[in-house]
């Protein structure tokens, strides 16, 4: 049996990265796009310095979510497409179809290449902002029945991106002959890759250069993204995880924004010397976010602790996830061992 080829979209990327580790070592053939292929050799040196096996078995693929052009070629042969690669840009933006029009017809684009090339299942990196985001502050377990209210509050241009990208995904599987699974992370931590801080390490830098001057009152779900990495991997032959979105987390619950200091501190001693001691009181900071509205969002959900069902992960994909205290020192140790804080 030959084996088996797997595309990778925007494999500069944080989950993707890890991805691509993991398809590497288990000895599938990657294909992996980059907006140009200039970025080709710095991808490589990555996934080098990350201790990556195999990389005769990776090719590059250059293709931009915004155009037609080098989908296809880079869709051809594969048996699985791991759909990774959105924009990213959590708060405040001036033009919010910037990230919207961009995620939905990306993923479009990326979808008809998978069908025309024949492709079994793909695998899309949707996030729980398409589930838990502007609902009514309940003891809810949030579920993959859910659905992010687009109108409701604290609802940011990303949330919406990638609610109707993964809304516009399942509309488009209707009558298709291949198949589809969405994975909902939650906040993404762990290992960086090269010199990007990615995902939710954004909030651990922030801590550990002193950007943080005290914590609010938020409670943040976390994923290592290493057990995102092994979800999608799983994902794409687990039989059960056909037309299924499947919410991906540390079993824990949410874990308080002060909470993930205390651990910062007890952990990496004179490394942690920033991270911040007080806690803001949520009146200063909705009074904040009136006039700052990157900061809606964190005040829609002031003291608000998600609660979130890890059970189909599990089910379906058999997945382990480590704990948050895990994702976070893992996190933080990498950006300061390379200079990223």
């Amino acid at each position: 049996m030959s084996q088996q080829r797997v595309l990778v979209t925007g494999g500069s990327g944080f989950i993707a990265g890890h991805s691509i580790l993991q398809l590497l070592d288990q000895g599938y053939l990657v294909r992996t796009t980059v907006r140009s292929l200039d970025r080709e050799a710095a991808v490589r040196k990555t996934l080098t310095e990350a201790g990556a096996t195999n990389l005769e078995n990776l090719t590059f693929s250059a293709a931009d979510l915004t155009h037609d052009d080098g989908w296809a070629a880079a869709a051809d042969g594969s048996d699985f497409v791991l759909h990774v690669a959105s924009p990213v840009h959590p708060g405040h933006v001036e033009n919010e179809d910037d990230l919207i029009v961009p995620a939905r017809e990306g993923t479009l684009r990326v979808l008809r290449a998978a069908r025309d090339a024949g492709v079994r299942r793909v695998v899309l990196t949707s996030a729980f902002h398409a589930v838990g985001f502007g609902h009514p502050h309940t003891d809810h377990v949030f579920t993959e029945d859910d659905w992010t209210v687009l109108d409701g509050p604290g609802v940011d241009a990303y949330g919406k991106s990638k609610t109707l990208a993964e809304r516009a995904a399942w509309a488009f599987m209707t009558d298709q002959d291949f198949e589809l699974t969405t994975l909902l992370p939650v906040a993404v931590m762990g290992p960086a890759l090269g010199d990007q801080v990615s995902g939710s390490n954004g909030i651990l830098r922030q801590m550990l250069s002193g950007a943080m001057a005290g914590f609010p009152n938020l409670y943040i779900p976390i994923v290592d993204v290493r057990d995102v990495a092994t979800a999608h991997v799983a994902a794409m032959t687990s039989p059960g995880a056909a037309g299924q979105r499947i919410l991906v987390s540390s079993a824990a619950p949410a874990v308080a924004m002060s909470r993930i200091g205390s651990i910062l501190r007890s952990q990496l001693g004179e490394a942690a010397a920033k991270v911040p001691t007080e806690t803001v009181p949520d009146a200063v900071l909705r009074k904040a976010a009136r006039s700052n509205p990157d900061l809606r969002w964190i005040a829609a959900d002031l003291g608000f602790v998600k609660q979130i069902s890890t059970a189909k992960a599990h089910d379906l994909l058999g997945l382990t996830p480590r704990t948050p205290e895990q994702a976070v020192l893992a996190g933080a140790e990498s950006l300061i061992a390379k200079n990223l804080v």
